[in-house]
């Protein structure tokens, strides 16, 4: 393929190495993913880290992703798709190393942060290329080239239980390199398209005026709020930095942003937590019930993504794409409940439900960005996952392990009203910090020097307070259904829902 050639007619002769190559990324993006929840109990105890620790480690899986997700969109059209590959390609190597030398929560931090910034490269480049190529049906294929995560959620999962059972968590870590490698084969000698943005000719002012001054707001806030509390500047810091980069974003666009762009972005917020959110936590959450048997849930769910993925044409075509996401909240909401209450062959049915909901979350509401806003190119739609990622990042992953930190402290002093013992005195006493603010956690030291029965009624404890957890998360689908319910009205009063079509302008983009 000559990418001097490409247009916007190039869909009509997409490569499909070139779609594969960027499903095997994706696919090595869900091993980083897979490897760090499914050893989070191992590293976590390794390290002496409490639950919201561990969550702030998994937490750093996904915010830098954003980062690097949303500055690239600034700047990929004028680098090109394979820049990005390569810088990708670079951080998925780089960051294994750091995870592979890890002797404690900074360490694991810093190389859980560059795994994060390469995955979020990966995305930046394959959803405007996906998009580009298969213009005409972009959630259908946005849809199938998202199978690659759960494929590889499901794969990876598989593998470590299976057949790395046993083995010290840093050898599981390892994995990452199989569909690095194998990615990287593929990729290096295809040409990758022009996006149909640029194609088309529309301004590089335009598309950031998609997003707007609001859009921007959101996102900055996020980031400088993580950024904030890694190096404990406050929120006044986050308030500040939010308030400029909005300042400076309209003085340039002169754009606060599409008001149904800003709303979606709001709604990524909760979708983004209640499906990445929960699968980060959803194997420890589990433990209580499973044991080590845990993390097939995760897999169950993921494999039910993956064949509804590959097979959404059908479905796209029926319900519209916004028909789909309100039917995927209802599921989620009641997947979740049920997942909350359940036991024993019950979580698989549970599982069944949560999985059939959560498995058109994402492709999908990048189908809708690209098919309603075209001119936004690379920015909207790589803005919207990065947001996502944001917000479960930011605030998901560290509110899921606040909630069990706190219901386990909740707990303890309830029990020792009741049987006049002392354990939360006695074992609740570690004060940290979190992006929530305060808390108290279970010390370590103190719970390894306990005798039999107080970790035996504080084990009970723990396991109902992650129950707790996954019940909490329910309200976040829910208010996920009303927000499709009036976009649905939205559209059909204005005729139905429809794909934009971007056209030409006369004259050529501005860089």
């Amino acid at each position: 393929m000559d990418q001097s050639t490409v247009s916007q007619s190039s869909p009509q002769a997409p490569d499909m190495r070139l779609f594969w190559g960027c499903f095997i990324a994706l696919i090595a993006t869900a091993f980083g993913f897979i490897a760090r929840v499914l050893t989070s109990s191992e590293w976590g105890a390794e390290f002496g880290l409490s639950e919201t620790q561990v969550g702030e480690i998994l937490g750093v899986g996904l915010w830098p992703f954003a980062i690097s997700i949303v500055l690239f969109s600034f700047i990929i059209d004028k680098i090109g798709y394979k820049t990005a590959m390569w810088f990708g390609l670079l951080c998925h190597s780089l960051s294994t190393v750091l995870i592979l030398l890890a002797n404690d929560y900074w360490m694991m931090y810093l190389g859980t942060l560059v795994l994060a910034l390469g995955s979020g490269t990966v995305e930046a480049y394959i959803n405007p290329v996906v998009a580009t190529a298969f213009n005409k049906e972009k959630t259908k294929w946005l849809n199938i080239l998202h199978a690659g995560w759960p494929g590889g959620l499901a794969l990876g999962g598989v593998v470590i239980i299976m057949l790395f059972t046993g083995l010290y968590w840093k050898a599981k870590i390892a994995l990452i390199l199989i569909p690095t490698v194998v990615y990287a084969l593929i990729l290096w000698k295809r040409t990758f398209p022009i996006q149909e943005r640029v194609a088309a000719g529309v301004s590089y002012k335009d598309m950031l005026r998609e997003v707007g001054a609001l859009g921007a707001a959101i996102i900055a806030y996020m980031i400088f709020a993580e950024i904030g509390r890694i190096a404990e500047l406050g929120n006044i810091f986050t308030y500040i930095m939010t308030l400029l980069s909005a300042i400076a974003f309209y003085a340039y666009t002169r754009s606060m942003g599409r008001p149904l762009y800003i709303f979606l972005l709001l709604i990524m917020m909760l979708l983004a937590t209640t499906e990445l959110g929960v699968d980060s936590w959803i194997t420890p959450l589990m433990e209580g019930e499973m044991g080590d048997n845990a993390g097939w849930v995760l897999i169950y769910t993921s494999v039910i993504m993956v064949v509804l993925r590959f097979n959404s044409g059908p479905l796209v075509r029926k319900f519209t794409p916004l028909g789909i996401l309100a039917i995927s909240a209802f599921l989620a909401a009641c997947g979740l409940f049920f997942l909350s209450q359940a036991a024993g062959f019950a979580i698989l049915a549970a599982a069944t439900v949560y999985g059939l909901g959560k498995a058109f979350f994402w492709p999908t509401t990048l189908g809708v960005v690209s098919e309603q806003f075209p001119r936004g190119g690379a920015m909207t739609l790589n803005a919207i996952a990065g947001v996502g990622m944001l917000a479960v990042g930011t605030f998901g992953n560290p509110i899921l392990g606040y909630v069990q930190d706190k219901a386990i402290q909740d707990r303890l002093v309830i029990y020792d009203q009741e049987n006049s013992t002392d354990l939360s005195d006695t074992y609740v006493i570690d004060e940290k910090r979190s992006i929530i603010g305060k808390y108290n956690s279970l010390n370590d030291e103190k719970l390894s020097q306990a005798p039999a029965e107080d970790i035996d009624i504080i084990t009970r404890i723990q396991n109902v307070a992650k129950k707790d957890a996954i019940r909490g998360v329910v309200i976040l689908p829910v208010i996920m259904l009303v927000c499709y319910i009036l976009l649905l009205i939205y559209f059909r009063s204005k005729g139905g829902y429809k794909q934009v079509e971007i056209k030409n302008e006369p004259t050529a983009p501005s860089r």
